[in-house]
Order: structure tokens, then C-alpha cells, then sequence
């Protein structure tokens, strides 16, 4: 986890609604880009932002009425907490899932080159 990238996918508006509504229940890439009006290819990129950032799971596979196999994708964010003090970015998860837990990381822009 970067936390700097992290703390930018937290304050994105669409992200942020693809972690809201994929916490309530699971939903494939088609479903997320039919309820918020975001092009097909764009939710596949920020749904695979979000899963590369451990933020979403893929939980299963589902059959559609035509016969292709789907993914589902859930959020494992359960909070977020993002500070500045001292200096320095922290970013804090709270994590369910399979990566449950509490992840913090810090960023010092002035030891960054």
C-alpha cells in the first residue's frame, strides 16, 4: 500500500461510490457501470485500481442470461483514516475479508526525492 495513492483513490468520487455500493452486497464490473454512468472500460480500469490497491475482492464467478461468466467484486474497506501532522501523510485501512486487519502507512514528502 502506497499511501499517497491510496489516500488519491479515497478522494475520488467514483471510487469512492464503487467501494460504497460493493460493501452493501457484491456486484460485477456491467452492474457498477450501469448505476453510476461510467463507460464499461473505464469501471474495468478503476475496479482493477481498486483491486490492486486491496481495496476489492473478487468473490465468485456468476452466470449471466446469456451464458458468460462474470466476476463479482465486494469492498473490503471497512474505514479509512488519512492525516497529515508532523510532516507526514498517514493512511490508515480497516480491513475485512481476506486481508483483514489494520494497515497504516506514512509518507514523509520531504525524505521523497
Amino acid at each position: 500500500m502506497d499511501p499517497l495513492t491510496t489516500s488519491k483513490l479515497l478522494t475520488d468520487p467514483q471510487l469512492m461510490r464503487i467501494l460504497v455500493a460493493t460493501s452493501k452486497s457484491p456486484k460485477t464490473v456491467q452492474e457498477l457501470s450501469m448505476m453510476f454512468g461510467i463507460p464499461i472500460a473505464g469501471c474495468y480500469r478503476k475496479v482493477k485500481e481498486l483491486e490492486e490497491e486491496g481495496l476489492l475482492e473478487k468473490v465468485d464467478k456468476i452466470l449471466t442470461p446469456r451464458g458468460k461468466r462474470v466476476a463479482r467484486f465486494r469492498s473490503v474497506l471497512r474505514g479509512a483514516y488519512i492525516q497529515f501532522f508532523n510532516n507526514e501523510l498517514r493512511v490508515t485501512l480497516e480491513l475485512s475479508g481476506r486481508k483483514s486487519g489494520i494497515l497504516t502507512q506514512s509518507w514523509d514528502p520531504m525524505k521523497d526525492s
